[in-house]
């Protein structure tokens, strides 16, 4: 459905040093450092890409209230390794801890970061 998402960054080298560390937990390769488009970093998957990025207007970044950027993990240890990752790496440990959640969807396994930047991310692994 998406070709990519653009994360808002105050510091980039904070932010890459923590999504390479989240994303790196759930099997990904670290991001690559790009002045273009704009100046931030990528990370590419073969149905995607991330970019976190410096705001083109020049403004401060901010994050979006209600808005959550989610990651699938392989497994229920990826959802635990991304959170250890992302606290390690400056980010910010938020709602319940990491580990299993009943949902009307079924039981699911949540982490819920903030990055340095205070966007809100998570990884998530459905059992099954």
């Amino acid at each position: 459905m998406f070709t990519h998402v653009t994360l808002g960054a105050n510091d980039v080298e904070a932010s890459q040093k923590f999504y390479d560390a989240v994303l790196g937990a759930l099997g990904h390769q670290p991001g690559t450092a790009s002045e273009l488009p704009m100046p931030g970093v990528w990370y590419m998957t073969p149905r995607g890409m991330l970019g976190v990025v410096k705001p083109r207007d020049g403004q401060a970044a901010c994050h979006a209230n209600g808005g959550t950027i989610g990651f699938a993990a392989a497994s229920p240890e990826a959802v635990i390794a991304f959170a250890e990752a992302g606290i390690a790496a400056g980010g910010t440990a938020i709602e319940d801890p990491a580990g299993p959640r009943a949902t009307p969807f079924g039981e699911v396994h949540l982490a819920y970061l903030r990055d340095p930047s205070g966007n809100k991310i998570c990884a998530l692994h459905r059992p099954g």
